[in-house]
């Protein structure tokens, strides 16, 4: 999930030379940086809102979260918004802003990305061949799960010179996504899928693949150009349709040790989470570094941190992973395990380079 967040020490500045709100800011950087290459149309869009001071008053009525980029143009594209020029995307904003405006402030970000598995694969699989025992997955921030089946997708790790392919067993082809990423390093690749005995997530607001609303709402989160994710998403919705996760609703400090508790005993529990840390505070991270630790020693639980460094700025300053310079990562994320740092990825699992 990206934020659109401004970058620290960019200026903030309008071409103008004026100074520009954060909310201006923040569209303008999405616009410029994060959008292109990746959707001309939410680069124009972006642009044309940070230039719309009618615009961006009242995008500041809403709460500082909910001022963010992708959720204002997701919320745009689940009630309709096609691909346009800005004017007419305007023109769509100013008959539909009641209905936008109720689906921002009820809704987030919680693009459900399955393709981060192919990153954490190679993770996960080492965790259970050193234990020698099948894994129990857990995921904070899990949207609607579709990231606890990394035993049930297919993957294509492209070295360049050598292709790894992985299927699931006794799945028919076209059944599943295959999830494709670029290797470099000595990635530990695994020569088969790891055995996933539970899997159960956290969110704030879970999301059902089998209500119709929230599916409408995941491909809302799709950037408008990238069909292959929705292709991907959609696959991936039919695995998790098929067997639904647990998800519990609520906050990940508080429900996290009593699910972890309902773990089966003989299995390895692995807590993972990509692109969620920066919804949290320093003293939320802090209490769930404290959880993590605990679990470490109590349950013997791995932990797969996969996160970008400054996805949203914090009140307190404070940033996501603090173990790289920015100018490393260039708007990839960092996977840690168990705090130490494992492989720099894309933050739609499209490249792992192993550290």
């Amino acid at each position: 999930m990206s934020s659109g967040e401004p970058a620290r020490g960019q200026s903030g500045t309008a071409e103008s030379g004026t100074p520009e709100s954060s909310t201006a800011a923040w569209y303008r950087h999405f616009g410029t940086v994060d959008a292109p290459g990746n959707s001309e149309c939410y680069a124009e869009w972006s642009v044309g809102i940070a230039d719309d001071p009618e615009l961006l008053r009242r995008i500041d009525e809403w709460p500082h979260n909910k001022r963010q980029p992708l959720l204002m143009l997701a919320a745009a594209r689940f009630l309709g918004a096609r691909v346009s020029p800005y004017r007419d995307f305007r023109a769509f904003l100013d008959s539909h802003w009641a209905d936008i405006s109720r689906t921002v402030l009820s809704r987030a970000t919680q693009t459900n990305e399955a393709g981060r598995c192919a990153a954490l694969l190679p993770s996960l699989a080492q965790i259970a061949a050193a234990g020698g025992r099948p894994l129990a997955l857990i995921e904070v921030g899990a949207s609607a799960g579709l990231t606890l089946f990394p035993d049930r997708y297919g993957y294509e790790y492209d070295a360049g010179a050598q292709v790894t392919r992985l299927a699931p067993a006794g799945a028919a082809p076209g059944s599943y996504p295959v999830l494709g990423c670029a290797v470099t390093g000595p990635v530990p690749l695994p020569a088969e899928l790891p055995h996933v005995v539970w899997r159960a997530g956290i969110d704030l607001n879970p999301l059902d693949v089998r209500n119709p609303d929230d599916v409408a709402w995941l491909e809302a989160l799709i950037w408008p150009e990238q069909d292959f994710r929705r292709e991907r998403l959609r696959l991936a919705m039919a695995v998790a349709q098929a067997d639904p996760p647990l998800l519990v609703a609520g906050d990940l400090n508080d429900q996290l040790p009593g699910l972890a508790a309902k773990a089966p005993q003989d299995a390895t529990l692995v807590v993972f989470h990509s692109a969620v840390m920066a919804y949290l505070d320093a003293e939320a991270r802090d209490r769930f570094r404290g959880t993590m630790s605990r679990l470490a020693v109590e349950r013997g639980c791995h932990w797969l941190s996969n996160e970008g460094h400054t996805v949203i700025f914090q009140a307190d300053g404070s940033s996501v992973v603090p173990e790289m310079e920015d100018e490393r990562l260039r708007g990839r994320f960092l996977l840690l395990h168990n705090g130490k740092p494992a492989a720099i990825t894309g933050p739609h699992g499209q490249s792992l380079e192993w550290l």
